[in-house]
């Protein structure tokens, strides 16, 4: 039997700000909030289903440097430039991470400055 990926720990310095912005990216709801961390998942699923959840745990320190892991979307009822119209105006900006401008595919960074893809609408 092997693992799967239940949970994603992000580390934050407002997870409230970040898990609503990650709700209106994802579709997701708060699932839980515990001591300052916040979860969020799929709406009507809770605890272990298929997708992941994401945790926001309260940190001192902000975000220094380049994430070493990062998130990948893709819009699931849009094309990629109406999605990432969208996701500016929910807050997130362009990120430059030495990419040559050839890709097809968008790096952004969320309101804290974690880096993440904007992909192809995949069919």
């Amino acid at each position: 039997m092997a693992c799967r990926i239940s949970e994603l720990v992000v580390d934050c310095h407002d997870p409230e700000r970040l898990a609503a912005f990650w709700c209106e990216v994802l579709g997701f709801e708060v699932i839980q909030r515990t001591d300052g961390w916040i979860e969020i998942g799929p709406p009507d699923v809770g605890f272990g289903g298929l997708q992941p959840t994401l945790i926001f745990a309260p940190v001192p320190e902000r975000k220094l440097g380049k994430l070493r892991l990062h998130i990948d979307v893709n819009p699931t009822d849009r094309d990629q430039e109406d999605e990432l119209d969208r996701l500016l105006k929910l807050g997130a900006v362009r990120a430059d991470v030495g990419q040559s401008g050839e890709e097809q595919w968008h790096v952004l960074a969320d309101p804290e400055g974690n880096e993440f893809c904007l992909l192809r609408r995949r069919l």
